[in-house]
């Protein structure tokens, strides 16, 4: 299985139109150059992580704007594409942080909000609504579980995603630079204590004043390190061994030792 993580610089001058047709080009360019399998992109890049009063005039329905130019966008390059998150705006008029991962022929094969919200008493904490549900999405290749940005502090749900069956986390992002040694240290402590893959791709650039860590990256079951990026616009590429998972969790059983907070083994979830 490929992979290929876009870290895009969110451009403050730039509008949300015209990120949009970027993005979608990228998508496209990326895929032809590379041919990955899966495409990843990273959190509100519509809009940015930290631009807290934009997320109610740029809030989309679900299958919006954002929603049709990437559906388009799998579609004609024939990849699963993680579209990172939008700012979505339900039937009730209420936001939420919300991922969206399409299959190679366009379809919406999942759809994540984001459950642990960042901010405490301000920004997004206040701004958008709390997700419910874990999330897991199955490719021929593997079983991926679905987390955002913040929901890397919080084991828990990453445990709940290895209960249903995940073989791989995709983290969209747009962590703070101030805090980049934890956005890697997060990432590979998730990878090695789920023996999963982890796919966090995050944000350069500045929103709204706030510089961004960049530094997107693949962990390996093992927590290995297996692609990095720097700070700015960077497209990392990556060949993975989804039966690496199911070998490290035999050659090292910890998982099978879990005595607290176990739930009853299943399949993985379908993505709904």
């Amino acid at each position: 299985m490929r992979a290929s993580l876009i870290q895009i610089a969110v451009d403050e001058g730039e509008s949300v139109n015209s990120r949009r047709s970027r993005v979608s080009s990228l998508v496209r360019e990326v895929a032809e150059r590379e041919r990955p399998d899966l495409v990843v992109l990273p959190e509100l890049w519509t809009t940015g992580a930290f631009a807290y009063e934009s997320f109610a005039s740029e809030a989309e329905p679900l299958e919006g704007p954002t929603y049709e130019a990437m559906a388009k966008a799998a579609s004609d390059a024939g990849v699963w594409l993680h579209a990172g998150s939008i700012p979505e705006r339900d039937a009730a008029g209420d936001l939420y942080n919300t991922s969206l991962v399409f299959s190679p022929e366009g379809e919406l094969a999942a759809s994540y909000r984001k459950i642990h919200r960042f901010g405490f008493d301000k920004g997004e904490a206040v701004l958008m609504g709390a997700g419910s549900e874990l999330v897991t999405v199955r490719t021929p290749s593997a079983a991926i579980g679905l987390a955002t940005c913040y929901d890397l502090r919080f084991p828990e749900l990453f445990r709940g995603l290895v209960d249903a069956g995940a073989e791989m986390f995709v983290v969209p992002a747009g962590w703070p630079a101030r805090r980049r040694e934890h956005w890697t240290l997060f990432a590979r402590a998730r990878a090695v204590e789920d023996q999963v893959y982890v796919l966090a791709c995050g944000t350069g650039g500045t929103h709204a004043g706030v510089p961004q860590a960049g530094h997107s990256v693949v962990v390996d079951p093992w927590g290995e390190v297996l692609a990095e990026a720097g700070d700015g616009e960077e497209v990392l590429t990556v060949d993975l061994d989804p039966a690496k998972v199911a070998a490290t969790r035999e050659q090292f059983p910890a998982l099978k030792d879990r005595l607290l907070g176990v739930a009853a083994p299943r399949p993985g979830a379908p993505g709904h």
